[in-house]
């Protein structure tokens, strides 16, 4: 006579277990619009902070990078609630 084996684990309660529903057209619409809002508010900063600075590209490259460290940031969060 053989052993049983190990049970199975029941599943969750409310049937929640499935994959997630893929986002809808808003969802990227909404990432797009993020993404492009960090960067403009980045380089607004920048350009305002060589005009008043007078630190020509300095301000502006910083700016920039900073839009984008934030505006990649962003997204990634926002498509972790889809994985």
């Amino acid at each position: 006579m053989t052993e049983p084996g190990p049970e199975q684990p029941e599943p969750a309660s409310g049937g929640t277990g499935g994959p997630k529903p893929l986002p809808s057209a808003a969802a990227f619409l909404g990432m797009g619009l993020s993404a492009a809002v960090c960067v403009a508010i980045g380089v607004g900063l920048g350009v305002w902070g060589d005009s008043a600075w007078h630190t020509s590209p300095l301000c502006l490259m910083i700016g920039l990078a900073l839009g984008l460290v934030a505006a990649v940031a962003l997204v990634v969060t926002q498509i972790r609630e889809y994985l």
